[in-house]
Formats: structure tokens, sequence, C-alpha cells
């Protein structure tokens, strides 16, 4: 049984969902989203609840029947509070600063590495060493922080480069000379 697809969402107010065949939008205070879904799992909304339900019990359809209860749950989430991965630089040298929509960072190559925000999302640099990249998408918001994580990710030894900030870098010991 799936936990996860039988929880019904409860929608906050000034939220509307609706469902035009295979298409789910979701409206909300800062702003609208759309996915599809699959046409085997069935929708409903009812007053301020949303459900959804599943033809058969077979594997495949219990993955798709959560899977689809928690898209849809993230989109309700994203334009009611929205996403916001946070990003720290380690390093000596290591900065970041945004030049109007560029997001630029040094980061220990001979060149900086520049970035452009992708529509939907706002970037924010509070301080040279640390990047706020927030939106309502839950999927754009992590892809670009990773995206951006991808540059330099941490190493083992020193600890530098770009990682989320309650991330834990494992450390290795480094050689032992004689």
């Amino acid at each position: 049984m799936s936990r996860i697809g039988n929880k019904v969402i409860e929608l906050p107010a000034g939220v509307e969902v609706s469902q035009a065949g295979e298409v789910v939008t979701v409206k909300g205070p800062k702003g609208t989203l759309t996915r599809n879904i699959s046409s085997e799992i069935t929708m409903t909304v009812e007053g301020n609840e949303v459900k959804f339900t599943r033809p058969t019990d077979d594997y495949k359809m219990k993955a798709l029947h959560g899977t689809t209860r928690a898209n849809v749950n993230n989109m309700v989430e994203g334009v009611t509070q929205g996403f916001t991965k946070n990003l720290q630089l380690v390093g000596v040298g290591y900065r970041a600063q945004l030049q109007g929509k560029k997001l630029v960072l040094t980061v220990g190559y001979s060149h900086p590495v520049e970035f452009e925000t992708p529509e939907g999302l706002t970037v924010e640099v509070p301080d040279n060493t640390h990047i706020n990249i927030s939106g309502i998408g839950k999927q754009a918001v992590g892809d670009f922080a990773a995206e951006v994580r991808a540059i330099r990710s941490p190493e083992p030894y020193k600890g530098k480069g770009i990682r989320y900030v309650d991330e834990y870098v494992r450390r290795k010991e480094g050689k032992t000379g004689k």
C-alpha cells in the first residue's frame, strides 16, 4: 500500500488546484505552477482537500501513485512558501558576486565562472562566501543549486569547494611524511 499516495493534501487559503486532462495547475500567492501527471492516476479536488486514487495495486501503480501525490504537494508548498537552497564557498580566495542577473564565481580556476540566473529563480549573495537560491519550483531550485555546486564540489582532504550549508563533508587524512 502506498502510504504517501493515500495521504490527503490540505490546501491552504488562497491556493487553487485545477486539472485539465493530464495537466495540473496550482495557483497561489507566490505564482502559478503546471505539471503533467499520469492519466492512470485519478485526482479529485473536494473543497480544500486533494485526493489521489490508483486503478490497480501492482508495483508500478503504487510507485506512480506516491510520486504523483508528492509532486502535487511540492507544487502546493512552492506557491505558498517557496523553496530555498543555501550554498557556502570554502577555500582561500573563493568568492561569489552578482553582476545584474549573472552569478560570478571565483573558485580557483584561471577564469571566473559565470551563471545566468534561470527564469523564476532569485539568487542572493549576502556575503562573498554564501549563495541563496530561491524559487517556487522545487526541482528548478535543486537543479540550479546542484549545477552551481558541481563547478567545484567539496574535496575530502582540505574540504575546499562549494557545499550546501547543512552538508557534511567527510574528511580524509592526508599523507604522512617521514
